[in-house]
């Protein structure tokens, strides 16, 4: 399960507003006309999924739902999750800001 929340950058309590906020920040940082990483592309699918998800309160409450679930049916393989998803976030980063731009 992907993590939106860790996709835009968030904690679990965003607003609206600071969806709204960092989905344009996200996007505005990996959209494939700005960034000529490999993986801008991927990132800004995610980060446009992430939204879509997030900004809809029903699919936000359904997705909050089912995270929640899924923390208490395997917490171990959750939060190695987590971690992957965190460490391979922060690696692209790292790669996207030393990969020359035109």
């Amino acid at each position: 399960m992907t993590d939106h929340y860790a996709t835009l950058g968030l904690r679990s309590d965003a607003t609206l507003a600071a969806i709204k906020k960092a989905f344009r920040q996200q996007a505005s940082l990996h959209h494939p006309d700005r960034n000529a990483a490999a993986s801008a592309p991927a990132r800004f699918r995610a980060v446009q999924e992430a939204y879509e998800v997030l900004s809809d309160s029903a699919k936000r409450q359904a997705y909050d739902d089912n995270r929640r679930r899924n923390l208490l049916d395997s917490p171990i393989d959750t939060a190695r999750e987590i971690w992957h998803n965190y460490f391979d976030q922060l690696l692209r980063n790292v790669h996207d800001t030393k990969t020359p731009r035109p």
